[in-house]
């Protein structure tokens, strides 16, 4: 039996070194994973920071994947990916060169050390779920709901999209 390509989703953020940038490097070395397509990329959004209010604005967006991987071997290759494009790890909601956070990978939930899926405030982030309904509004993430009624109930405060 050959595996399947599971649907994956990926929360890109970024407000350091040109956001816009690496938002879109970001894009880039996702789409070269192995057993691994971006299938979509979401409109970028300009959001105010969550936690400490006295660094930039970030730049948000969603990839949409398919992949062979298990969820915790796509995790392995998105921190991989952040540690290659000089993420540090410091402070917590804090500025960062690259943010990527597994929203949701089709299957059971998943809940054990250094992995929650769906991502655990992926209900509250507007600008997590703005990005995702670009590309799946109708996806619906178990425990939480369709992302378009997400969206509706987190409201656009503090987010605009980038043309």
């Amino acid at each position: 039996m050959s595996p399947l390509w599971r649907p994956a989703y990926v929360a890109i953020g970024s407000n350091l070194r040109e956001p816009e940038m690496r938002v879109n490097e970001a894009f880039d070395r996702i789409g070269r994973l192995a057993e691994t397509r971006l299938e979509l990329r979401s409109r970028l959004y300009l959001s105010k920071p969550l936690g400490p209010q006295n660094q930039p604005y970030f730049v948000n967006a969603a990839a949409g994947l398919l992949t062979l991987h298990s969820a915790r071997e796509l995790l392995d290759s998105l921190l991989a990916i952040e540690c290659a494009m000089g993420r540090d790890r410091g402070e917590r909601w804090g500025p960062r060169i690259i943010d990527l956070d597994l929203i949701w990978i089709c299957g059971a939930p998943i809940d054990e050390p250094g992995l929650c899926v769906p991502h655990p405030a992926v209900s509250e982030r507007n600008f997590v779920l703005y990005p995702l309904g670009d590309i799946a509004p109708t996806l619906r993430i178990p425990g939480c709901g369709r992302v378009a009624d997400l969206m509706l109930r987190a409201g656009g405060l503090g987010l605009s999209a980038l043309v």
